[in-house]
């Protein structure tokens, strides 16, 4: 998603869609939830009667999974070959004017990291922005009283803390590079503000940064590419793919042991989807790395909370909707090209017969299906068009939202540490 928010009170984002229009919507970053599997024949436990604020997977036991992934096939694997599924939820923030994770303004974050471990996500999806690392950035929108030890801190230092809570509450780190600055989403991987350079500096100081932690498990290089962005043109300047693999490329050589998240763009031929989420020139122009079994493509899917596209009013909606998410981009975990990860969905309504929640619970029912890794937008309720796990009081838990997320959800990783700083 597409977080223009200048201010804390101006929580508002703009949303992808499939042409050159964009819709006012709330704030979207992204954290990603990991999930670990203890063996092959058992790829994941659900909990599928869990009517509560979603606790599911936290009752589960933590799982032991031995780092670093890699990809086997349609799959994520550990180093012993062992199944992992991510199903997390995005938390943003870092991305905005904020340089810090949303709603520490209501809360601590060590509260807000145990709310997100209790309700079963076993990945968070952390977005931030290229300007985050500047040092004129500083951080704000945040309550001191509540959250002390980040007084004087920069948005780096704060991702620090955010990152180390959530690994040692059990759960996977995914780093999103969601914007070059505060003021909003980027086409291309670079920008007027924002150098192919730079972007690759960034993310090899990253992987640097964190190499020591296994449970940090990779990078979501650029956040739905779109517009001039294409795939497997040949174009420097515009060719998507060919970036991914710069980028890849670079952040393995300091750091090997990380996955490679590489979005979709927005169209394939003259066919437009949503932003980030079409990956049908995989089938072509597959992303290479010299690193193997690296790559985890990543797609961005919406509803008509977004954007009513033709495909919701048919008259065999929803029955038609899994030809078309296997044409844009499950077809490669199906087909067993490479893992997939749904990075970005989401809609304010998951219960009735609404046509969002009639399309939310079938995408959710397809993910399970076919074992796809997801992380859910969002965490944060100030995401203009689809709302978030929490009500607007950054506290309770939407239950409906969470009986619905909590059908397909894989055990958290083991804690490890102190779960409160």
């Amino acid at each position: 998603m597409d977080n223009n928010v200048p201010t804390v009170s101006e929580a508002t984002e703009s949303k992808r869609g499939p042409r050159s229009y964009r819709l006012r919507v709330g704030i979207a970053a992204g954290v990603v939830v990991a999930a670990a599997i203890g063996g092959t024949v058992t790829a994941f436990a659900l909990n599928s009667d869990s009517s509560s604020s979603g606790s599911s997977a936290s009752s589960a036991k933590g799982s032991a999974v031995d780092g670093p992934l890699s990809t086997r096939g349609g799959d994520i694997v550990d180093s012993k070959g062992h199944k992992v599924v991510l199903t997390g939820v995005n938390w943003f923030g870092a991305e905005t004017g904020s340089f810090a994770p949303h709603g520490l303004w209501t809360r601590s974050w060590q509260s807000m990291l145990d709310q997100i471990a209790h309700n079963g996500f076993n990945t968070i999806r952390l977005p931030y922005s290229n300007e985050m690392f500047a040092a004129k950035s500083k951080p704000n929108g945040i309550d001191f009283k509540q959250n002390p030890d980040l007084k004087g801190l920069t948005g780096q230092q704060i991702m620090d803390k955010i990152v180390k809570g959530a690994t040692d509450r059990g759960m996977m780190v995914i780093l999103d590079q969601h914007r070059p600055d505060q003021y909003g989403q980027s086409e291309l991987w670079y920008s007027q503000s924002l150098t192919e350079k730079q972007w690759l500096d960034d993310w090899t100081q990253l992987a640097k940064r964190y190499e020591d932690n296994p449970r940090v498990i990779g990078a979501d290089l650029h956040n739905e590419p779109r517009g001039q962005a294409t795939w497997g043109d040949g174009n420097p300047k515009t060719d998507w793919r060919l970036a991914a693999e710069k980028a890849g490329n670079a952040i393995h050589s300091v750091n090997k042991n990380w996955l490679i998240f590489v979005e979709g763009t927005d169209r394939h031929k003259n066919e437009q989807f949503w932003w980030g989420g079409d990956l049908q020139g995989v089938k072509k122009y597959p992303v290479k790395l010299k690193e193997p079994n690296k790559v985890v493509y990543s797609a961005h899917d919406y509803g008509p909370g977004v954007y009513n596209q033709n495909w919701f009013m048919a008259k065999d909606f929803p029955n038609n909707m899994p030809a078309i998410w296997k044409k844009h981009w499950a077809y490669i975990k199906q087909q067993n090209i490479a893992p997939v990860l749904l990075g970005e969905f989401g809609g304010r309504k998951t219960a009735g017969k609404s046509s969002e929640a009639v399309w939310q619970n079938a995408l959710m029912d397809y993910l399970k299906k076919n074992q796809i890794s997801y992380t859910y937008w969002s965490l944060n309720p100030n995401s203009g068009d689809t709302g978030g796990v929490l009500k607007n009081d950054w506290k309770t838990v939407d239950k409906n939202k969470m009986k619905m997320l909590s059908k397909y959800q894989t055990p958290l990783l083991s804690a490890k540490g102190k779960t409160s700083e």
